[in-house]
């Protein structure tokens, strides 16, 4: 089971760095496009869904490395046990939130499967919407990961 969330860890990884790289390069190639009066409206929609597929995976990777941005202001004041506990709320708050933004995601997929995307005839809006139930379960189980380590006391306590 490692093995496998260490695979899907790395192809994650590369997924997002290649989705952020397509997108610069369609926004690029759709601007030069425009200004060589041959306009390819697609790009900038196909630019779109890989934003919104490289916003979540993105995401993971910087809560994973405990990159994001967070306010330290409230835990420093508290004893250590009552910050323990308010670390332990935090993470199960993001939780319930994520297993929410699963659940919505996939009925937004489902209501929205027939839809085409952009207009793009074959290609469904449920490639875009999907980003929300991948992006969410994988920000989850990296939420559940540092839930347990925070409660076997491997990790610090934020602020400390």
């Amino acid at each position: 089971m490692r093995r496998l969330y260490e695979y899907i860890l790395r192809l994650e990884t590369v997924l997002a760095g290649l989705f952020l790289i397509l997108m610069v390069a369609l926004i690029f190639l759709g601007g030069v496009a425009r200004m060589l009066h041959h306009p390819l409206n697609w790009t900038i929609d196909l630019a779109t869904c890989f934003f919104a597929w490289s916003c979540f995976l993105c995401a993971d990777i910087a809560w994973r490395r405990d990159a994001l941005m967070r306010i330290e202001l409230i835990p420093s004041r508290l004893s250590p046990r009552a910050a323990q506990w308010l670390a332990t709320a935090n993470y199960l708050i993001i939780s319930g939130f994520l297993i929410y933004v699963i659940y919505a995601g996939a009925w937004l997929s489902w209501v929205s499967r027939a839809r085409s995307f952009q207009g793009i005839p074959g290609i469904s809006y449920s490639w875009v919407t999907m980003s929300l139930c991948v992006g969410g379960l994988l920000l989850l189980v990296t939420t559940l990961l540092k839930l347990r380590a925070h409660l076997r006391r491997d990790l610090p306590v934020p602020g400390r």
